[in-house]
């Protein structure tokens, strides 16, 4: 397993950040520099990436497919193919992207996100944008949500199976997926059943943690690794057991300082697991 974070960390030139991870203790990164950069610019960070051994785990995308507007969702497919490109100009993992939503946050929670019509419209778009980019050295992926397509690996090999693209793989976050008490008190249960289905085909995962709230009613609260209860020790084992060169990417932090620190709680925790 190698373990990441979600940023570039403050730098002035491609061998300053690709340093600084590697001091961090990184040995995978997501690449810092979007589609529509300099081509040399993007030689010169993936040069820096293989000098200094980083593994590209991802290239993030980050935009709703499923735009009401069609012009935002023209541009947002456009991006999304020409992120993906770019993983495969780069040899990335996968790029990444989620679902999209049917409603004005571009990432919100909506009924209509789980019907027949939001599954239809992403199966559709998911292939429009594997066809477009014709990629051969990396694979195109959707991140689970708690609330949007995919909210759970059976949901996840249905939209596999819908979409029946070679090019199509998995994108892990255990924990965008604990959205009820079951996942939450009983995850290593969870984790199970995200591994054994989804296997072979998980490209990236993102670490982080979960934390119940003492309000009612049922309220979880994302937070950094250790300020919650995810079994993210045995989240590394069954990770690393199935592929270890599998990236496991910390994110969702704010500063450089907090990521400096819970990287360094996670390289205490996983100690054994990960690539130095």
């Amino acid at each position: 397993m190698k373990l990441g974070t979600s940023s570039p960390l403050r730098h002035l030139s491609p061998e300053e950040w690709a340093q600084n991870q590697v001091s961090l203790g990184c040995r995978a990164v997501v690449f810092p520099v979007q589609s529509d950069a300099d081509m040399s610019v993007i030689k010169a960070y993936k040069e820096a990436a293989d000098k200094h051994g980083l593994t590209i785990a991802e290239v993030g995308i980050w935009r709703n497919m499923l735009a009401a507007d069609e012009d935002d969702r023209r541009a947002n497919v456009d991006y999304a193919v020409a992120q993906l490109r770019l993983a495969d100009i780069i040899g990335a993992r996968c790029a990444v992207n989620v679902a999209g939503a049917l409603g004005a946050r571009w990432d919100g929670g909506y009924r209509e996100n789980f019907s027949a019509e939001a599954f239809g419209k992403t199966v559709a778009v998911i292939q429009e944008v594997i066809d477009r980019a014709d990629v051969k050295n990396t694979y195109f992926t959707i991140e689970p949500m708690p609330w949007m397509i995919p909210s759970s690996p059976s949901e996840y090999i249905r939209l596999i199976e819908a979409v029946d693209r070679e090019r199509f793989g998995v994108h892990l976050d255990v924990i965008n997926m604990v959205n009820c008490p079951e996942r939450y008190f009983f995850g290593e249960k969870f984790i199970d059943e995200c591994i054994d289905t989804l296997g072979g085909r998980i490209r990236s995962c993102h670490i982080k943690d979960v934390h119940l709230r003492g309000e009612y009613t049922f309220q979880l609260a994302e937070c950094a690794p250790g300020m919650g209860e995810f079994p993210l020790r045995y989240y590394a084992e069954r990770i690393n057991a199935l592929d270890g060169d599998m990236p496991m990417i910390l994110e969702h932090l704010d500063t450089d300082e907090e990521y400096i620190r819970y990287f360094g709680y996670l390289r205490s925790e996983l100690e054994g697991l990960y690539q130095i």
